[in-house]
C-alpha cells in the first residue's frame, strides 16, 4: 500500500535540511521529491514499503529536529516582545540569553521538550496527509509553547534577581572603597556555610545585632552570614583572608569577593584552617595560639 505525505515551507534552509535526512535515512522503498506550487514549496513523500510506523516516525522526527533547532529561538524571541515589551532590546537580549541556558542546563528537560513535539507530530502524521509547517507549529504544538513560555517567565525572574544583586554589590563595594578602614586584618572562618569572623589576634569577633548596627540586614531572616557581612561592612578590613575549612566557594563567598574585590585573599591551609578543619570545636570554645 503506497503511502504519501507533503511538508509546505518556503524556507529554503529548512528545505534543505529535510532534504539531506530524509534522502539519507534507512528506510527502504522510500521516494522523495521537491516541488513548488503557488503558495509554498513542498517536499513530497512516497513510501511503498510495509513499516508504516517508521514511515511517519521518521516524518516525525525530522521535523521534530526542525521545530527545536530552526523555530525554538524564533518563539522564544516572540515571547520575549510580546510578554515583556517594556524590557529595551538589550535586555531582551540578555533575557534570551537566559533562556538559552535554561535550555541547554538540563538534558532530561530538553528530551521532554523533544518528546512532546515528536508525539504531536505523530498524531497529526497518522491522521493527515500534509502539514504546513508555519501553521503546525502556532496551532497544534499548544503543550511545547506553554513550557517555552514557562522558561521564558523562569529566564525573567532570573534576570531580574541578578539584576538587583549586581546593583546590590555595586552599591557596596561604592561604599567601602568610600571609606577609610577601619581594621588592618579580618579572618572569616568559613564551614559547612556558616561564617565566624576573627579578630588580628585571632580573637572571635561577636557578629550579633547588639554590637553592631544591623542596617544592612534584611528584614526577613538572619544567618551567621548575614551577620558577617554587616560586620565587615562595619569594620571595612583592608585585608580579609577567606578560609575554606571545606574548599568549598559558594555564593557567599563569591560576593564577598565582588564586594571586597582585592582585599579578599582565599586560604585552604593555615592554623586556621587545620585547627576548624581537625577539631572542629564549637564557635565559643576556639582559641588559636599565636
Amino acid at each position: 500500500m503506497r503511502r504519501s505525505f507533503c511538508i509546505k515551507t518556503n524556507n529554503n534552509k529548512i528545505i534543505e535540511y529535510m532534504l539531506f535526512e530524509l534522502e539519507n535515512s534507512e528506510l527502504e522503498e522510500l521516494y522523495i521529491t521537491s516541488k513548488t506550487f503557488k503558495n509554498y514549496k513542498n517536499v513530497i513523500l512516497h513510501y511503498k514499503g510495509t513499516e508504516t510506523l517508521d514511515f511517519y516516525a521518521l516524518i516525525a522526527g525530522v521535523i521534530t529536529n526542525v521545530v527545536i533547532d530552526f523555530y525554538e529561538d524564533y518563539i522564544i524571541k516572540n515571547f520575549l516582545i510580546s510578554n515583556y515589551f517594556y524590557f529595551s532590546d538589550l535586555e531582551r537580549k540578555e533575557i534570551q540569553n537566559y533562556c538559552f541556558e535554561l535550555l541547554e542546563s538540563s538534558q532530561k528537560e530538553k528530551l521532554l521538550r523533544k518528546n512532546i513535539v515528536f508525539s504531536s507530530c505523530f498524531d497529526y502524521i497518522k491522521e493527515n496527509k500534509s502539514l504546513i509547517l508555519d501553521g503546525f507549529i502556532n496551532f497544534r504544538l499548544k503543550e511545547y509553547m506553554k513550557d517555552l513560555d514557562e522558561l521564558v517567565d523562569l529566564a525573567v525572574d532570573k534576570f531580574v534577581i541578578d539584576r538587583e544583586y549586581n546593583e546590590f554589590t555595586s552599591l557596596l563595594k561604592l561604599y567601602i572603597n568610600t571609606k577609610k578602614p577601619e581594621e588592618q586584618t579580618i579572618h572569616l572562618v568559613y564551614q559547612s556555610q556558616e561564617s565566624i569572623l576573627l579578630n588580628e589576634d585571632k580573637q572571635i569577633i561577636d557578629t550579633s545585632s547588639n554590637i553592631f548596627d544591623a542596617k544592612y540586614l534584611s528584614d526577613i531572616s538572619f544567618s551567621s552570614n548575614d551577620y558577617a557581612l554587616n560586620a565587615l561592612l562595619n569594620l571595612l578590613p583592608s585585608n580579609l583572608y577567606i578560609h575554606l575549612i571545606d574548599e568549598v566557594k559558594d555564593e557567599f563567598i563569591d560576593t564577598l569577593e565582588r564586594i571586597f574585590e582585592k582585599r579578599v585573599h582565599i586560604c585552604k591551609d593555615c592554623a586556621i584552617c587545620n585547627i576548624y578543619r581537625l577539631s572542629k570545636p564549637k564557635i565559643d570554645k576556639i582559641k588559636i595560639k599565636e
